[in-house]
């Protein structure tokens, strides 16, 4: 096995390919089968199709912000352990972005336009968090999990009951997320305070906003 230790420009340039990953259609490709390849696939009507869809859309777009935060903070960790544990994050949650789009594709529906500019916010928010230290950039992942898990909750509620398919992959992206959310505070994440949480909360709601439709 090679020992070589990736060099600032290394990782750059690693950063850019999974850039590419994750913001060129059918890019990414999933390590786990999809929760829902077993589950049939009940027809929705327009009205629940066009809303499975807005939600769907905005659970993907969440998936390309996660792989921007957690490849900014791999960029910029400072502990090596710390920095693999953001590269292992970010991989695993690379199902989550591939079975979202797929779950799309078979609603007829298609990514947000917005997800380019998203990614690049996301991205310059995880490099600072690990510019600052690592037990923030952890602590960031932490608070970003538990926001995920309500907002997963949220749209669990609001699926149609025949839909299976997307219940199946959203109640493993929720497991996924919580687990992820441990292990940063187990690492050693700091607690953000309320206020950040609500400023936290609230970009979230307008990338929701921004994205249902479009």
């Amino acid at each position: 096995m090679s020992t070589r230790q990736h060099t600032f420009l290394d990782r750059l340039l690693i950063q850019a390919d999974q850039s590419l990953r994750t913001l060129v259609p059918g890019a990414a490709l999933a390590n786990r089968p999809s929760p829902a390849l077993p589950l049939a696939d009940t027809p929705l009507v327009e009205a629940e199709r066009r809303r499975v869809a807005g939600l769907m859309r905005i659970n993907h777009t969440g998936e390309v912000c996660a792989q921007a935060l957690y490849q900014g903070q791999a960029l910029t960790a400072k502990l090596p352990d710390v920095r693999g544990k953001m590269e292992q994050a970010a991989e695993e949650e690379i199902d989550h972005l591939a079975w979202c789009e797929q779950r799309l594709r078979e609603l007829n529906s298609h990514p947000s336009v917005f997800n380019p500019l998203f990614y690049g916010a996301s991205f310059g928010m995880g490099a600072v968090a690990g510019l600052i230290s690592d037990r923030v950039s952890l602590g960031f992942v932490a608070a970003t999990e538990q926001l995920v898990e309500r907002h997963l909750d949220n749209h669990l509620t609001r699926l149609p009951e025949d839909d299976v398919r997307s219940r199946a992959i959203l109640e493993q992206m929720r497991e996924d997320e919580i687990e992820h959310g441990n292990q940063a505070m187990a690492a050693g994440g700091v607690r953000f305070p309320a206020p950040v949480k609500a400023a936290m909360t609230l970009m979230s709601k307008v990338m929701t906003a921004a994205t249902y439709r479009v």
